[in-house]
């Protein structure tokens, strides 16, 4: 990894992070990471558009945010279409690479950037500036041996043009991401494990709402989901708190009311409090979230978005674990499974959530020829 002298007026390193735009979730866990580089005196600047840069921008009103493409990825109603809507979209996916790979070769020169980290965008790696890649999917799960092995080639092919691959969950046996995180084979590229990576804090908290509901990911599954809910609550008697997990859209007042309190979005601090403040909590089986929820040790049902294979691995390799209690979204019954996540047994699960930290600091001081 080259190191560069930094003898310019302002000698801090300058860094690029960029999160993929599928969903928030990308965005959400690199607010840490983020986080630990300005405690490491680095100048950061985030890439993102839309809800992502939204997000961001809530979280960190003072950095400088540079405009770039998300892939706007368009997902379909039907389970068992969505493999068919991924891949006519494949050629745009391809040509989003191969773009904001040229965009990036700009930006490095116009802004002097000293290095970039890469949430699960492919295309923003280069050959002189140091940068690295995140992601928990070595392994892509699409329901088909050969198409996984094809998918993971191809994602490799990408990943071993950066300099490290930072994944976030813990090394050993005990992780959660399972065989997503933990393939049979590495990038060629050195792989280092982050531990869990959430933006939120253990806090011991009166519990003020029965339960949390926290929607999240692409449309339309998360209008889909968010139907099917209202239509539950209407036979639910328990105080209700809901996120909607839509950064840029108005607040639903009319729809709040002694027993439900929503919130389309909320900073991270306040969610954080508002989950603590929660009996039990309803969510996508998104990785982040995931991480979250085992930082927070919160009890907690999964519904995978349907047709997204990834999700759905993760929440049955989660239950076959005891983490937490999942179901699918067809048939959502609010009341019977609650019922059923009351009786579930329950397990905890410790990972460390200090080690990206330690990746964070020894990164950037081999970037400045400390080490």
């Amino acid at each position: 990894m080259n190191s560069k002298k930094f003898n310019r007026k302002d000698s801090r390193p300058f860094i690029l992070v960029a999160p993929l735009d599928w969903g928030l979730g990308h965005a959400t866990r690199c607010i840490p990471v983020v986080l630990m580089l300005l405690q490491q005196n680095c100048k950061v600047a985030i890439a993102a558009e839309g809800a992502c840069k939204y997000l961001l921008q809530q979280e960190f009103p003072d950095l400088i945010f540079i405009e770039l493409k998300g892939y706007r990825m368009k997902y379909s109603r039907s389970k068992h279409l969505m493999p068919v809507k991924l891949l006519v979209q494949l050629p745009k996916i391809l040509y989003r690479i191969y773009t904001e790979h040229c965009w990036l070769n700009k930006i490095v020169k116009l802004y002097d950037i000293d290095a970039i980290i890469s949430d699960n965008r492919p295309g923003l790696y280069h050959k002189i500036v140091p940068c690295v890649y995140i992601t928990h999917q070595l392994k892509i799960k699409t329901g088909n041996r050969f198409t996984e092995m094809v998918a993971q080639k191809i994602h490799y092919r990408f990943i071993n043009k950066y300099n490290e691959c930072w994944v976030p969950d813990a090394a050993g046996e005990i992780n959660l991401a399972g065989s997503l995180s933990h393939p049979e084979i590495l990038p060629a590229v050195p792989v280092k494990y982050l531990g869990s990576l959430s933006r939120f804090e253990k806090k011991e908290m009166e519990l003020l709402f029965d339960l949390a509901i926290i929607l999240s990911g692409p449309e339309p599954q998360r209008t889909v989901f968010e139907n099917i809910i209202f239509e539950e609550l209407k036979h639910y008697q328990g105080k209700v708190f809901m996120l909607r997990g839509l950064p840029q859209k108005k607040l639903l007042n009319s729809v709040n009311s002694p027993s439900l309190i929503i919130h389309d979005h909320l900073p991270a601090g306040a969610l954080n409090l508002a989950m603590e403040q929660s009996k039990i909590i309803i969510s996508r089986s998104g990785y982040t979230t995931v991480m979250d929820l085992i930082k927070l040790q919160k009890r907690a049902v999964l519904v995978p978005t349907p047709g997204q294979t990834e999700q759905e691995y993760l929440a049955n390799h989660l239950m076959q674990q005891k983490l937490f209690y999942c179901t699918k979204q067809q048939g959502f019954s609010l009341l019977d499974i609650l019922k059923n996540a009351a009786s579930f047994s329950y397990k905890e699960i410790h990972l460390p959530q200090q080690v990206y930290k330690i990746v964070i600091e020894n990164f950037i001081k081999r970037i400045t020829g400390e080490i």
